[in-house]
């Protein structure tokens, strides 16, 4: 059929085939590129920084602070797992899905391993039936960045669908200003060279304009860890908490609002 084109879902496949050759990029948690992430977690002798078993130095700040307490929580493009895991640890009743079976199967077994509760799925969190929420939690610790611009509609249409009111996003993403890391092309640059470089770097700025329907709880570059540390975290990437504020209950029936 030479015209395809007949809903906004017609118009963001278009465009992820602009970026074909790009098998890392595309949809989140996409399986278009479930060859290229089986590759990446192949090896696990990788010198990979987040293929250590630690979790993000920030994630752990907001628990330590309350600002997020025990609950349901999605861990998007979760890896091998590390962050799922310290969630489950500390109670949380966790989900966990990533496009490479090879990256699951690595986190089931470190699951299996600390004797811990998580449900992992395999495939597109756009499309995985199980991944539905509501959640009081997502966390995405390096998924959002591997977005092609147009498929952050789909993400904020994901959180809108299934982050519970009140409920959280534990965000980081490369930063801009740091060489090598992400790339800081403008959108449109990108669609006319058709490469995203390996991954987009954001700032500060932006994140909150992208976010900018949640409430911003805190915003600030992930700190440094030394290997020795339990926890992970390079100075490289943004971290960012927001929330979905919970919205006015309606009026009762009858009920006149005071002016």
């Amino acid at each position: 059929m030479d015209r395809a084109i007949r809903t906004v879902e017609d118009v963001l496949a278009l465009l992820d085939g602009l970026f074909a050759s790009e098998p890392e990029a595309g949809r989140l948690a996409t399986g278009d590129g479930q060859d290229f992430w089986n590759g990446f977690y192949a090896d696990r002798s990788k010198p990979v920084p987040f293929f250590v078993a630690k979790p993000d130095e920030t994630l752990v700040s907001y628990l330590d602070q309350g600002l997020i307490t025990p609950g349901r929580a999605l861990d998007l493009g979760c890896g091998a797992g590390r962050n799922a895991l310290h969630l489950a640890a500390l109670g949380f009743e966790v989900d966990a899905v990533d496009v490479s079976p090879v990256a699951v199967a690595w986190a089931e077994a470190r699951a299996r391993e600390a004797g811990l509760d998580v449900r992992f799925r395999r495939g597109d969190a756009f499309t995985t039936p199980e991944v539905s929420g509501p959640y009081d939690l997502v966390v995405d610790s390096g998924c959002f960045h591997h977005l092609a611009p147009h498929r952050r509609v789909s993400y904020l249409a994901f959180l809108e669908r299934v982050l519970a009111p009140g409920g959280h996003l534990a965000l980081t993403c490369f930063a801009a200003g740091e060489q090598g890391m992400g790339s800081e092309l403008t959108d449109m640059d990108l669609y006319r060279q058709r490469d995203l470089q390996g991954g987009l770097a954001y700032t500060p700025e932006a994140l909150r304009w992208i976010f900018s329907d949640l409430a911003e709880v805190d915003l600030r570059r992930m700190r440094e860890e030394t290997p020795e540390s339990p926890l992970f975290g390079v100075p490289f990437l943004w971290a960012a908490l927001f929330r979905r504020e919970v919205a006015d209950a309606p009026a009762a029936p009858g009920h006149r609002p005071l002016p």
